[in-house]
């Protein structure tokens, strides 16, 4: 009941309760009147005239009239002091017990305790504030919860760029520093001390390009350029790229294509080539076999194209395989040098494909290596009418 309904109410039954008891009072009077009880005498003149005579008991009555008056004055008086407490005490309590309670959990938001429930039930105005106090404490409980995670994977993130620049930067390092002090004495020791120097660089020059696309998926502000593609010509085109950083490694690309060649996609060329380089990587960073292999595969799914990346690496525990697109996960958490990476790559992956409309996911056998699949809507003309 709304606390304004509660007032008037009460104080309608405050006004309300003298008047019927004044009205009873007077019923009272009346009923005594008419309970008056008279004697009556019969009274003869000297001239033979006879006279009957009525004399009311007034003394009698009157006292009658005094009792009932009193008594009905001290029950007036008392059911008006009983009302007046009934209907204080429910006015009181319609108020005071939300405040206690806002006051508290106030209280605890003061001291930066959120992990309370202010429970007030009612449907009154001041439940309804208590309602809505709560629903402010459970978002900014949130809001913080969410605020202190992104400070701690902004840490994570700084932590991982940090160790992964260091170790390239200390190559780089030694090598120049071999090359200042003659190490280098033979045209084919220099060429592999300079060759080495450029794949580090590289390897910086990714991370950082890695840390900057990272700043923009946080602020939403991924430049996309969306266009028709040709299935058979983008992703042979990919294919043949990739290849060429492969064979540097000594990983054999194996390259298969089930689609037709008039098949097309709507996408961003550029992002969908970053999302098969990062998958590559995380591929190549955790090849473990003396013969690495990695294949693709791009298949036709009903109104999807289907890409398939799989390796003959490591493979992913069944442990960690559900968090692998979580932002900074790493299934390395000792952060072996050899098996560096921000831990952002398939982070970018997901957020990519999803802006695409499109979704990945894994599946993996230790020991045996991984399978990445992703895939992309394809794009069909709609007949104009």
């Amino acid at each position: 009941m709304k606390l304004k309904t509660r007032i008037v109410l009460g104080f309608t039954m405050i006004i309300l309760m003298p008047l019927l008891l004044f009205a009873a009072t007077l019923y009272g009077f009346s009923q005594s009147q008419a309970q008056k009880t008279e004697t009556a005498q019969t009274v003869t003149e000297s001239d033979g005239t006879v006279y009957d005579i009525s004399i009311t008991d007034s003394t009698d009555s009157q006292g009658r009239v005094h009792l009932m008056a009193k008594d009905l004055f001290i029950s007036a008086f008392a059911i008006l002091i009983s009302v007046a407490l009934v209907v204080g005490l429910w006015v009181y309590r319609s108020i005071a017990v939300p405040l206690v309670k806002l006051k508290k959990a106030t209280q605890n938001i003061k001291e930066g305790n959120l992990d309370f429930v202010l429970d007030v039930e009612g449907k009154d105005e001041f439940s309804e504030l208590c309602q809505d106090f709560e629903e402010m404490r459970r978002r900014l409980k949130e809001s913080t919860e969410e605020k202190n995670l992104m400070e701690k994977e902004n840490r994570e993130l700084i932590s991982n760029i940090s160790h992964d620049l260091k170790t390239p930067i200390t190559a780089v390092k030694g090598y120049v520093e071999g090359i200042m002090d003659g190490v280098a004495d033979t045209p084919e020791k220099m060429d592999r001390y300079v060759r080495t120097i450029y794949n580090k660089t590289n390897e910086m020059d990714h991370l950082i390009n890695e840390l900057t696309f990272y700043s923009k998926i946080d602020t939403n502000r991924i430049p996309y350029t969306f266009s028709k593609l040709n299935v058979e010509d983008y992703f042979a085109d990919c294919a043949e790229e990739v290849g060429l950083e492969l064979e540097t490694k000594g990983i054999e690309l194996v390259y298969a294509n089930y689609v037709e060649k008039d098949v097309m996609v709507i996408a961003d060329g550029e992002q969908i080539r970053r999302v098969i380089h990062n998958i590559i990587s995380n591929a190549i960073k955790y090849m473990d076999k003396p013969k690495g292999i990695i294949q693709i595969r791009i298949k036709d799914v009903g109104d999807f194209i289907q890409i398939e990346i799989e390796d003959n690496g490591k493979g992913i525990g069944p442990k960690d395989l559900p968090y692998i697109f979580d932002r900074f996960y790493r299934t390395d958490v000792s952060r072996n040098s050899s098996k560096g990476g921000s831990g952002i790559g398939l982070s970018i992956v997901k957020k990519i494909l999803e802006d695409h409309g499109g979704k990945v996911w894994a599946t993996s056998r230790l020991g045996i290596g991984t399978i990445m699949y992703f895939v992309l809507r394809k794009y069909q003309e709609v007949p104009m009418k």
